[in-house]
């Protein structure tokens, strides 16, 4: 593994996933806000290194591995965290939706990768957006607590949540489309 700033953060992300659970069922009363930042901060890293591997030509293959992994884990992590603490069928539908993609998409791109197809599944910009709203909606639903009553904060977030799962949706149409040629063309020849 070549040591790099840009793989240090991404590191750092997955070190920062256990931080998050802690934080999150500390017996404080800001465990909340805390976690949020802890997340924060995670989510900071990962555009930050992205970035600095781009601008400081220290772009790896372990990086290209593991900062998708790294995004996937904690954004995981923090929704089913979040399941627990708002327990309806529609932010449970959205955290499945955001989950489920995550995992066909990861799917399709290491069997896209075995056909030597994986420029076909890139990282789109829709999806840079998708991930934007995961973010932000994550970190404000972390910070918030549902048990108040509903004020329009919470409301935002629920609607930035929404959001982003159908940009999840939209970003998997994309993904899915993109490789159905290359899916057809598999099965014409078997």
């Amino acid at each position: 593994m070549p040591i790099t700033i840009p793989n240090l953060l991404t590191i750092l992300r997955i070190l920062l996933i256990p931080v998050l659970v802690l934080a999150f069922y500390l017996p404080l009363d800001n465990r909340f806000p805390l976690a949020a930042v802890i997340f924060a901060l995670a989510a900071v890293t990962d555009w930050f290194d992205g970035y600095l591997a781009r601008r400081l030509g220290q772009m790896t293959a372990f990086g290209a591995f593991l900062d998708p992994v790294a995004d996937k884990l904690m954004v995981a992590v923090a929704l089913v965290l979040l399941v627990e603490r708002h327990d309806t069928l529609l932010f449970t539908l959205a955290a499945c939706v955001i989950i489920g993609r995550e995992i066909v998409i990861s799917a399709l791109r290491e069997w896209m990768a075995e056909l030597g197809q994986r420029t076909s599944v890139a990282v789109s910009y829709i999806g840079k957006i998708k991930t934007a709203f995961q973010m932000l909606a994550i970190t404000g639903l972390l910070a918030i607590s549902p048990a108040a009553d509903p004020d329009w904060r919470l409301i935002l977030c629920y609607l930035v949540l929404y959001t982003a799962a159908v940009l999840t949706l939209w970003s998997m149409t994309v993904y899915l489309k993109a490789a159905w040629a290359v899916i057809k063309d598999q099965d014409n020849s078997f």
